[in-house]
C-alpha cells in the first residue's frame, strides 16, 4: 500500500489514517507537510540558568520615563530639538519633552529607576539595566515579531520554542514553553504567530494558559474516562509510529508527542494553576488581593510563572492588560502616543509589584540563580513629544533588563547620548540579548540552529554577541 508515493498512495493513506485514528492521524499528516528536518541538539556549556521568564511589555515602554534618566530633557522641556529628528510613526513631532516622573537611585548599587517602578526598584542590585538596545523596525507588529523570533515578520520560531527544541523538557507533564494570559489580555500585534514553532518541530510552540479562568486552557478536563483515553491514544501512537517510520519525517513525531502532551496536561494543568494552597503571605506578595483587577491579574501571572519554573518550564511569557483611559490597545497597551503620563503610571502600577514579587519569591526559594527574567518591550520611546503629552515610537535607543540567572545584578550596559535619543556607548541588538541568554542556559547562539528551506536558521540569524560584561 505504501510502495510509492502515487497521488492514490497518498489519498488512500490519508483516508486509512482518518478512519482508524479518529481525525488524529489526519493531524500528524497536516503537519508532515511541513518539510523541515531536526538538527541534532547542542551540548550545553557550563550552564547557569534552566528557564526563562519573559515580562513582555507591548506597545513600547519609554525608556527616558522608566530606566534611563535623562536630566538633559527636564532641563531643556519645551525647547527644539538640537538634533536632525528622524522619521516617526506618526510625523505629528512637537518639542523636547522632560520625564514627567522623577528618579532616585535604589540599592547598594545606587541604580536610577523611575518612581513609577518602586517595587522593582526594591529589587535594583539584581537588575541588569541595558541602556543602549536597538531594533531596526519602527511599527509594532514587525517589532513585536522582532524581539520574539530575531526576524520581523510571520513565519519564523520564537525564543521560547528555540529554546525548548534547544533544551528539551523538563517535565514531562506540563509543555516546556507557556504563554500566560489574564485579565481578558490579547496576544501583541502579530498574534499567535509571535508564539510559533515555526519550522521547529509542532510540540515546541507555546501553550496558552488563560491564568485566571476555571480552566486554564479550554476543554483541559476529560469527558471520558483517562483510560479510554490511554487506551485509544496508544492505539493511534501505534499506528502514526509505523507512519512516521515509513515516512521517515519528524513533523509527524511531533504531533504524537503533542497528543501525550495534551493527554498528561489533563490533570498537571489544573493542578498547577490551582493557587489555593498558596499562604496569605505569597497572595499578598503578589498583589492577588489587590481591589484592582488589573494588578491582581497580572500578579495571577507572575504567580503562576514561579510555580511553572518551579515544576521545570524552560521559558513563560506574561501578558500585559490594557487599563482604560491613557492606555494603549489592547495589544499594546504601553503605546501611550498621547497621555503619557497617565498611561505609563497606570500600566507601570500594573506590573510593578508582581515582577518585583516574582524576584523576591524566586529569589527567597532559591531558584532566582536557576531563571532568568527579561523585562522587555518592541522599542523605546521618542524624547520630543508627540502633539503635547504623547511620545511616538523610538527604535534607535531604549532599554531593557535582565535579572536571576547569572545576570550581575546592579549594574547598567550602554547608554544613549544626553536626550535618550541614539544608543550612543555599546549599542545592541535583540540578537545579542538572546545570544545572552542562552549562553546562560549553556547554549552557544551559533550553534542552536536548524535547517529549512535548504539553508541553516538560528534566534539569532548571522549576528549576535553575548554581552559578557552583565554576567556574573
Amino acid at each position: 500500500m505504501f510502495a510509492n508515493s502515487s497521488h492514490h498512495d497518498v489519498a488512500s493513506r490519508r483516508r486509512w489514517l482518518q478512519a482508524c485514528s479518529s481525525g488524529f492521524g489526519m493531524l500528524a499528516l497536516s503537519s508532515l507537510q511541513q518539510q523541515a528536518t531536526a538538527a541534532s541538539k547542542v551540548p550545553l556549556v557550563n550552564p547557569k540558568a534552566k528557564s526563562v521568564i519573559l515580562c513582555y511589555m507591548s506597545g513600547g515602554v519609554s525608556h527616558v520615563d522608566s530606566f534611563d534618566p535623562k536630566p538633559q530633557l527636564v532641563k531643556d522641556h519645551g525647547k527644539s530639538m538640537p538634533v536632525k529628528v528622524e522619521r516617526t510613526q506618526f510625523n505629528n513631532n512637537g518639542k523636547i519633552f522632560g520625564s514627567p516622573f522623577t528618579f532616585k537611585p535604589h540599592g547598594e548599587s545606587g541604580l536610577e529607576i523611575s518612581e513609577i517602578f518602586p517595587e522593582i526598584g526594591s529589587c535594583a542590585d539584581h537588575l541588569a539595566v541595558v541602556r543602549s538596545a536597538t531594533t531596526n523596525v519602527n511599527e509594532h507588529a514587525q517589532g513585536n515579531f522582532a524581539i520574539h523570533t530575531g526576524f520581523p515578520f510571520l513565519g519564523h520560531p520564537s525564543a521560547g520554542a528555540w529554546i525548548s527544541y534547544g533544551l528539551g523538557a523538563a517535565n514531562e507533564n506540563l509543555p516546556s514553553y507557556v504563554v500566560l494570559q489574564s485579565g481578558g489580555a490579547v496576544p501583541p500585534h502579530g498574534g499567535v504567530g509571535l508564539f510559533s514553532s515555526g519550522y521547529l518541530p509542532a510540540q515546541h510552540q507555546a501553550s496558552i494558559l488563560q491564568a485566571d479562568k476555571p480552566d486554564a486552557v479550554p476543554n483541559i478536563r476529560p469527558s471520558q474516562s483517562l483510560t479510554l483515553q490511554r487506551q485509544r491514544l496508544d492505539f493511534v501512537r501505534q499506528i502514526d509510529s509505523q507512519f512516521a517510520d515509513m515516512a521517515r519525517n519528524r513533523q509527524v513525531d511531533a504531533a504524537i508527542e503533542n497528543f501525550e502532551t495534551a493527554f498528561r496536561m489533563q490533570s498537571a494543568v489544573p493542578e498547577i494553576c490551582d493557587i489555593s494552597d498558596e499562604t496569605d503571605a505569597t497572595m499578598n506578595l503578589y498583589g492577588i488581593d489587590d481591589p484592582d483587577p488589573a494588578k491582581s491579574a497580572y500578579g495571577r501571572q507572575a504567580l503562576l510563572a514561579r510555580k511553572l519554573v518551579e515544576q521545570g518550564v524552560r521559558f513563560v511569557e506574561l501578558s500585559c492588560l490594557t487599563r482604560g483611559i491613557g492606555a494603549g490597545g489592547a495589544a499594546n497597551p504601553w503605546d501611550q502616543h498621547g497621555d503619557l503620563e497617565k498611561g505609563h503610571r497606570a500600566m507601570a502600577g500594573q506590573v510593578d509589584r508582581p515582577i518585583a514579587a516574582l524576584i523576591k519569591d524566586l529569589e527567597a526559594r532559591g531558584l532566582l540563580d536557576e531563571t532568568l527574567i527579561v523585562f522587555t518591550g518592541e522599542f523605546g520611546r521618542t524624547p520630543f513629544s508627540q502633539g503635547s503629552n504623547g511620545r511616538d515610537h523610538n527604535p534607535f535607543g531604549f532599554s531593557l533588563w535582565l535579572a536571576g540567572g547569572g545576570i550581575r545584578g546592579g549594574t547598567t550596559y550602554g547608554a544613549t547620548d544626553e536626550l535618550g535619543y541614539h544608543a550612543v556607548e555599546k549599542p545592541c541588538t535583540i540578537y545579542d540579548i538572546w545570544a545572552t541568554v542562552l549562553h546562560q542556559l549553556g547554549i552557544d547562539h551559533e550553534k542552536l540552529t536548524f535547517r529549512s528551506g535548504g539553508r541553516d536558521f538560528r534566534l539569532t540569524d548571522v549576528h549576535g554577541n553575548v554581552l559578557n560584561e552583565i554576567i556574573a
